[in-house]
């Protein structure tokens, strides 16, 4: 038996967050019967329909993509521009893109019709680690790396610690190449880090999610992810997520202890 919702995901009808808003606005019903309790479970028996559409375990497919310059990270746009989509046109199954890249950012973007893995992947506490290469504007000094990588304040937030490296740089064109490893994706954060301490980014480029590199694909490529590097890529996710709940939990109780003696 399984959680309704989780079903739905699976099958790559939708992801498993909207799969819920479906059920609390009454529009899943099982075995004919309209179902709005999240958490309801089911099992390989039931009937399952959405708006009326009977829906089947998908397959899954995964795969490693090459985001081209200049492409919306989107499964479709209303200004007409080129998005992920319209390289997977001889892909059977409908994927969709794990997390994003912005128009002017290239390399490795994740496409999957796997709405709970899609969901893992990109949690908050999954903390799974991105490699980037990033063109900036000026030399960044030292200090100015150091201060990056121990964190910095972004909108009130401050950012985890990451690494820099200083790849290369060009004293002619003031411009300093650096390849930096985040384990948190907040939106343009890179683009944010750097333009904090001075230097914009001219141009960036992700590498590497976890351990899988976009090394042999051309700009516009893709790949089957294998069995493999998926099995990877989820124990990780699942395994950090783990370790931020117990440290969490552990605070709490810290927290609870330091409140009952200063009472």
């Amino acid at each position: 038996m399984e959680r309704l919702q989780k079903v739905i995901a699976a099958s790559g009808y939708t992801s498993r967050r909207k799969a819920e808003e479906l059920i609390k606005q009454g529009k899943v019903a099982v075995n004919g019967i309209v179902v709005t309790e999240l958490g309801t479970k089911v099992s390989k028996k039931d009937t399952i329909t959405v708006n009326g559409q009977a829906i089947k375990k998908e397959e899954h497919e995964y795969y490693l993509f090459y985001k081209p310059k200049q492409v919306i990270t989107s499964m479709h746009d209303d200004k007409g521009r080129k998005t992920v989509a319209d390289y997977f046109t001889d892909v059977d199954k409908r994927v969709y893109p794990v997390g994003r890249l912005d128009w002017d950012t290239t390399g490795a973007l994740i496409m999957t019709n796997d709405g709970e893995f899609a969901n893992l992947m990109m949690h908050p506490s999954s903390h799974l680690p991105k490699i980037y290469y990033a063109s900036l504007d000026g030399i960044l000094l030292q200090r100015e790396k150091r201060e990056l990588e121990k964190g910095i304040y972004l909108d009130g937030v401050k950012t985890l610690p990451c690494e820099i490296v200083i790849r290369g740089v060009d004293e002619e064109h003031k411009t300093t190449m650096i390849a930096i490893r985040l384990i948190e994706g907040k939106n343009r954060q890179i683009k944010k880090m750097f333009e904090a301490v001075g230097h914009p980014v001219k141009r960036l480029h992700r590498l590497a999610i976890g351990d899988i590199e976009v090394t042999g694909l051309a700009p516009g490529e893709y790949r089957p992810l294998k069995i493999k590097e998926v099995r990877v890529l989820r124990a990780k996710a699942l395994e950090n997520k783990q370790k931020q709940a117990k440290a969490k939990k552990q605070n709490k109780k810290k927290y609870q202890v330091k409140k009952k003696i200063s009472v």
